[in-house]
């Protein structure tokens, strides 16, 4: 496992990720790596407040698709 230092960091930062690793019941280490896990795998995901279609459109955005797809249209039965 890797080893993160971060300096200069706030006291009101530190004390209020103290307060929040009490209310979760875990270590101020434990608590830091959830949320920065948390915030690394929000920055891969496409937010949530998007529709279904732009989504999947920034899922394959790096795809390099030169030609529209052609829509499937099929009659409901």
């Amino acid at each position: 496992m890797a080893q993160l230092l971060v300096r200069n960091l706030d006291l009101a930062v530190k004390e209020a990720l103290r307060r929040r690793a009490l209310r979760h019941g875990h270590s101020m280490e434990e608590e830091a790596r959830q949320i920065l896990r948390r915030a690394v795998e929000s920055d891969d995901q496409p937010p949530r407040s998007m529709g279904l279609g732009s989504r999947i459109a920034a899922l394959f955005a790096d795809a390099e698709l030169d030609q529209p797809i052609a829509e499937l249209q099929q009659p409901i039965t």
